[in-house]
């Protein structure tokens, strides 16, 4: 089976991480350039602006011509002659930079400033494009972009511009709108994709309509303002880019560079099982990955510890079983050997004591043995001490009066005292000091088990009356299979565990458990104490 963690990163030009950093980061740049270069409402108020001064233009244009028509020989009023008319157009739309057609009233062109008349007869003019360059590469790339996203959106639905060899009125909306003497615009597009904005205006003079001037522009210039305004964007972009990949390559450098090596770390601890391996320290961060790296190393060293007492475990139980099993080994093969009943008899015994103490250290190994397990898993609930101790008091009772011994509890009279655990476990760590105490007490002695709320936490203690704790070994009580038992007591009746596994609940409670002796004013022993302190529910 393939293992995800067999692949190494650091081999990697990029990590994964980086990679994903800058696609968000990006992506969220493009959206938004995308966004703005698609600049549609501000196309359209140049369109509506441009469209807007034609009709001022055209109003003013065909007010000019109508102030120039003069009388026919029939007493009519009619444009003047079609040479001076074309010149007078063409002069008055060349500022501009418009293309200005005359319609008479009947509907026929009568000038058109695209057109020039010279000896020759008539020459058109046609404005050329503009020579190719990078710009305009580009403008056609942003006017497809355009295109496209128009023709989606439904905005594109314009009428189609086309110039007829021979022009009429009929020819133009506008223009048929305007001999009614209404002034109309229509915005057009060629088939080529470049739009048309036109504007007519009906020429009068004292009130009658004499014909209908149309100017009518390209939108190159509106474009080129438009691929203006998008080429200042890109290059903003192409900055803003620049400095994005770079910030995000940092970005990512001091997430995905600490992460590598804590997993490089973590492999070489799943590969070594000795875990010698250091972890990297980044305790200096004050963010995820510092508090990542703090966590991940008081793992290690949590699991580190763990291994070895599990190691110490396991020398100390074989250490604790050999003994037994090499009495219990010696007594078999002497049996075979000795034919006096009474020394059989003694032999005999010596089995059945070593087999009591064997299943004694069999039992207690594994309870400590299933005791972290069982806590790791176990659903805490609130403990009545009270009723708890009460109990356990009138439990204990029975076996301590054989032995002349009186329990007293001592509870502080109005305190609530609830913690929250397990309440067999902690019926098995007061039992068990209760046990101790009774089996170091003299006969006529005394064992009390007292509780008081001091704060938040609930203190607890067992004091007995025997001979006390030797000096210098508080602590070394607690270890696993540590016995210092009173004289008399059978060798089979303690395995050397109660007080370790005591403590190991304790501390699994969040508590904390000590021992000290008790001593008078003169300073001489009066028993022990064993104090237990829990925090309360």
């Amino acid at each position: 089976m393939a293992i995800r963690g067999d692949f190494d990163w650091s081999q990697s030009a990029v990590s994964p991480i980086t990679w994903r950093i800058l696609a968000v980061n990006i992506l969220a740049l493009l959206i938004l350039v995308a966004g703005l270069l698609y600049l549609a409402d501000y196309r359209r108020g140049l369109i509506d602006a441009e469209i807007a001064s034609l009709r001022v233009q055209a109003e003013l244009f065909a007010a000019a011509l109508g102030e120039a028509a003069v009388p026919s020989d029939g007493g009519q009023i009619e444009l003047i002659k079609a040479r001076t008319t074309n010149q007078m157009v063409r002069r008055l739309v060349e500022p501009t930079g418009t293309r200005a057609r005359l319609f008479g009233i009947d509907g026929t062109l009568l000038a058109d400033s695209r057109l020039l008349i010279g000896p020759g007869g008539m020459i058109q003019v046609e404005e050329l494009p503009p020579p190719p360059g990078r710009r305009q590469y580009l403008g056609s790339v942003l006017g497809w972009l355009d295109r496209v996203l128009d023709n989606l959106s439904g905005r594109n639905q314009l009428p189609v511009y086309r110039e007829k060899p021979i022009e009429v009125a009929t020819d133009y909306f506008e223009v048929v709108a305007a001999r009614s003497g209404d002034p109309t615009e229509v915005v057009r597009i060629t088939p080529e994709g470049e739009m048309v904005l036109s504007a007519a205006a009906p020429v009068q003079r004292y009130k009658q309509v004499l014909g209908v001037l149309m100017l009518s522009k390209s939108s190159r210039d509106i474009d080129a303002a438009v691929i203006g305004v998008r080429v200042d964007i890109l290059k903003i972009f192409a900055a803003t880019l620049v400095l994005t990949v770079l910030l995000s390559i940092y970005l990512a450098g001091t997430i995905a560079r600490p992460i590598l090596r804590l997993a490089a770390a973590a492999e070489q601890v799943r590969r070594d099982r000795s875990l010698a391996h250091t972890i990297p320290d980044y305790a200096h961060r004050r963010d995820e990955i510092g508090f990542l790296a703090s966590a991940f190393k008081e793992m290690t060293e949590a699991l580190r510890q763990r291994m070895d007492a599990i190691e110490q475990f396991a020398g100390d139980v074989a250490h604790e079983l050999k003994s037994p099993i090499t009495s219990l080994n010696s007594a078999v093969e002497t049996v075979r050997r000795v034919n006096d009943p009474d020394q059989r008899h003694k032999l005999l015994a010596i089995i059945e004591h070593d087999i009591r103490r064997l299943d004694r250290l069999i039992s207690d190994i594994s309870d400590a043995s299933r005791l972290d397990a069982e806590l790791s898993r176990a659903q805490v609930a609130p403990v009545d001490l009270r009723a708890l101790f009460s109990t356990l008091i009138q439990v204990t009772e029975i076996p301590a009066a054989d032995r002349g011994i009186r329990l007293h509890l001592a509870l502080s009279g109005k305190d609530q005292l609830i913690v929250a655990g397990l309440e067999s476990r902690l019926v098995q760590v007061f039992r068990n000091l209760l046990t101790n105490a009774i089996s170091f007490s003299p006969a006529g002695g005394r064992i009390t088990l007292a509780a008081m709320r001091d704060g938040n936490r609930i203190v607890c203690e067992v004091l007995d009356d025997g001979p006390g704790i030797p000096e210098g070994r508080e602590q070394m009580i607690f270890r696993r299979f540590y016995s210092d038992r009173p004289r008399g007591e059978a060798f089979e009746t303690h395995s050397g565990l109660g007080l370790a596994i005591s403590k190991q609940i304790v501390e699994a409670h969040r508590g904390a458990i000590h021992a000290e002796n008790r001593r008078h004013s003169d300073g001489h022993v009066l028993g022990a104490r064993f104090v237990v302190s829990l925090p309360a529910a």
